[in-house]
């Protein structure tokens, strides 16, 4: 099975410079899960909660803190997972692009 989130958008402080630090922004997160289905299932609903109070309560400095520790953080929690593609994006830094990073992660399930 696979799961996917789009455009998940909400506000976070996330960033090193000051007024990053300051202010939340708006942080778009997309994300696809792998798994394999048999009698359980991952709640999409309860993943898009979960990514949302990990990534406000952190605070972090860098994007790729950000994709490291919600990778480790999901995998704790929804333990199917086999593989996860996630990005986030920050839409509003850079006046003419949107900023993004993303990795994909494998899992030995």
């Amino acid at each position: 099975m696979r799961i996917h989130i789009e455009d998940l958008k909400f506000q976070s402080i996330i960033g090193i410079l000051d007024f990053e630090r300051k202010k939340k922004q708006d942080i778009i997160v997309n994300l696809t899960i792998d798994y394999e289905y048999k009698d359980e299932f991952i709640n999409y609903a309860d993943v898009v909660l979960f990514i949302k109070n990990h990534t406000i309560q952190s605070k972090f400095l860098l994007l790729e803190d950000a994709l490291g520790s919600l990778s480790t953080k999901l995998k704790e929690k929804f333990s199917l997972i086999n593989t996860l593609s996630l990005k986030i994006t920050k839409p509003s830094i850079l006046p003419d692009a949107k900023v993004s990073l993303s990795n994909i992660y494998h899992f030995n399930s």
